[in-house]
């Protein structure tokens, strides 16, 4: 069954707490928290002192996304905030492998993201201690941006990749996703699906949580 993370980019910033709790109510799995510097991404969001703050809010999976440069210098501190999954971008400036390393030594669970651009081989060097592979379909920094084409077939590719390690990793994807899309997603070997926009705009969301976990 396909695992829900409403991105709470898209959520009510003005009630965060109680649009976390909406969506633990409505069947969410994980809580999607993207983290952004203003400087990997032109946008900046929010930082480990929020996460701290709507830790109490719910027991769901806290699924951190961080859209920033030298990851390693910050990953204890969203670690100590609340996070479960902390996932870091291949793309970023610094040491990658330091800050994946990082997040598994604080009992984490570590993913990589890549952006539409980047081959699914850069996340090779990771296989042997990630347990996530974030695929971005959209240009990471800003939400309601349209899915891009390409996405499905890296999902297939990196699912191929992920499956002969022998290891449990999860494939994510963030961008873009809607009914339509995220079944594609799912047809190509996705676990889990990150949706902004589409989701936080239904009038029913549980119902429509509910119909994703059905196809």
């Amino acid at each position: 069954m396909v695992l829900v993370a409403p991105s709470m980019l898209s959520a009510d910033f003005s009630k965060l707490g109680e649009e976390l709790k909406k969506i633990t109510v409505a069947g969410a799995d994980w809580a999607h928290l993207d983290v952004m510097d203003g400087m990997f991404v032109p946008n900046i969001t929010i930082g480990p002192s929020v996460i701290k703050a709507l830790r109490p809010h719910s027991d769901i999976v806290f699924d951190t996304h961080l859209m920033i440069e030298d990851p390693v210098r910050y990953v204890k501190e969203f670690a100590d905030a609340g996070s479960d999954y902390i996932t870091v971008h291949v793309e970023a400036k610094g040491d990658i492998s330091a800050a994946v390393d990082k997040i598994k030594e604080l009992g984490k669970k570590a993913g990589i993201s890549i952006n539409p651009d980047t081959p699914v081989s850069a996340v090779e060097p990771f296989l042997d201690r990630i347990d996530l592979i974030l695929v971005m379909t959209v240009q990471p920094g800003f939400g309601g941006q349209l899915f891009r084409e390409n996405g499905p077939e890296k999902i297939s590719a990196l699912r191929k990749m992920a499956d002969t390690t022998g290891r449990e990793i999860l494939i994510s994807v963030d961008g873009g996703i809607n009914r339509d899309t995220g079944k594609r997603c799912i047809d190509a070997g996705a676990d889990v699906l990150a949706a902004g926009s589409y989701l936080f705009k239904q009038q029913d969301m549980a119902e429509e949580i509910s119909l994703w976990k059905r196809m």
